[in-house]
């Protein structure tokens, strides 16, 4: 027991010292077992940690000549017993699962598919924003479905500041469905009041007349990739920015543009690895109903990166409670439910686009989303405590 709680304080230590990198945490072993993953909804990511190692170091005590073998037995049951009323628990939560989607949205996911090293190419710029534009016009796979009102391309998906060049707006607009949006990554920059140019790495919708009409700044940038820390002892360059540094936005925030397009739900926009932070993807005061992640990936090329990133993104939709539509660069791609369940997929390296509904947030916040990580706390004390007696006791 001192063992999981120490491991599940360094383990929530590395998520938040020096802005945090909670990547891979053992409770995101899960994943393939919607049962047990649904515990997130109630505990979090670490909480779920720290039931997952707490119960696989309990057989630790079986052999040890200082543990009565039967109180040892009886731990390694109890641990057993716990993971499967967790699992029982959560098969009656996904029995009472609805599939309703939001009525009205169609949506189209691009992927184009580019590879890092002609991302950013100064030859190959205008080819990648042109193969995101022919992906957005072309015909559904479906005809008998409805055609998407709302197209999103990832990260960085266009290489030009949108909202300094209208031809580049004029393009998109030739692209976006009338009466709907584009959505997509771009950078962004301003210029302060001081007369200082600032650089954001950044997301813009665009409507059919080709305004923009709204956008989002990255507030969780990565140190060393975006911007350098200890910059007085750092005298280099970002590296994602070549050598420019970009400034963080505002913090997690909740876009309303239902009035742009009829019947689409609020949604927190989510720009690459800001996804991985439990408990830090929207703005509580203003609750979204969906979570947009927009990311490249292409960094990690054909490596088990992007799946576990795309793992990490399932584990936020249960937390939260808000299905999360995630559109990548060269993959994965796809649409996940309020419950973990992988609705579209659209595997890594492939070229192509997802034309699909939004499923629907059911009502209600679940207990992770209320409390954050305050119930892995108690949990956590609880443990060392219990640990901490024991040893006094002997």
């Amino acid at each position: 027991m001192l063992f999981a709680a120490c491991w599940c304080l360094w383990e929530w230590l590395r998520g938040h010292v020096f802005t945090g990198f909670p990547w891979n945490l053992i409770g995101y072993g899960w994943v393939g077992v919607l049962p047990v993953l649904q515990t997130a909804s109630l505990i979090g990511i670490y909480g779920l940690t720290l039931v997952t190692v707490l119960v696989a170091s309990l057989p630790a005590a079986l052999p040890d000549r200082d543990t009565t073998p039967g109180r040892a037995r009886a731990a390694v049951a109890a641990g057993l017993a716990l993971l499967a009323v967790l699992g029982g628990w959560g098969v009656w939560r996904l029995a009472g699962a609805a599939d309703e989607p939001v009525p009205g949205i169609r949506l189209r996911l691009v992927q184009a598919a580019i590879d890092q090293r002609l991302k950013w190419a100064p030859g190959e710029r205008v080819q990648n924003f042109q193969s995101h534009l022919a992906l957005s016009a072309a015909a559904p796979a479906d005809p008998s479905t409805p055609p998407p009102n709302v197209i999103i391309w990832p990260e960085t998906a266009v290489p030009f500041f949108i909202e300094d060049d209208a031809r580049v707006r004029q393009a998109l607009a030739s692209v976006t469905p009338s009466g709907g949006l584009l959505i997509t990554g771009a950078p962004r920059t301003t210029v302060d009041a001081d007369g200082e140019r600032r650089y954001f790495n950044g997301m813009v919708a665009v409507d059919g007349s080709g305004a923009a009409v709204a956008d989002y700044d990255k507030f969780h940038l990565v140190p060393f990739g975006e911007y350098m820390p200890l910059r007085q002892w750092l005298p280099v360059g970002a590296i994602a920015g070549n050598g420019a540094e970009f400034s963080a936005g505002p913090g997690p925030r909740t876009l309303h543009l239902g009035d742009r397009v009829t019947g689409l739900p609020p949604f927190s926009p989510l720009i690459c690895y800001e996804s991985i932070f439990p408990g830090a993807v929207v703005d509580t005061a203003d609750r979204p109903q969906w979570l947009l992640n927009l990311t490249n990936d292409a960094w990690y090329g054909r490596t088990a990166g992007p799946h576990q990133h795309f793992a990490i993104n399932q584990v936020r939709a249960v937390e939260e409670g808000l299905p999360l539509v995630r559109v990548a660069n060269t993959g994965i791609s796809g649409v996940v439910d309020s419950y973990g369940r992988v609705r579209q997929l659209l595997g890594l390296g492939e070229r192509g686009f997802i034309d699909t509904t939004l499923p629907k947030a059911p009502v209600g916040v679940t207990a992770y989303a209320r409390m954050g990580d305050w119930i892995f706390g108690i949990v956590l004390l609880g443990c060392f405590m219990a640990a901490l007696a024991s040893r006094y006791h002997r």
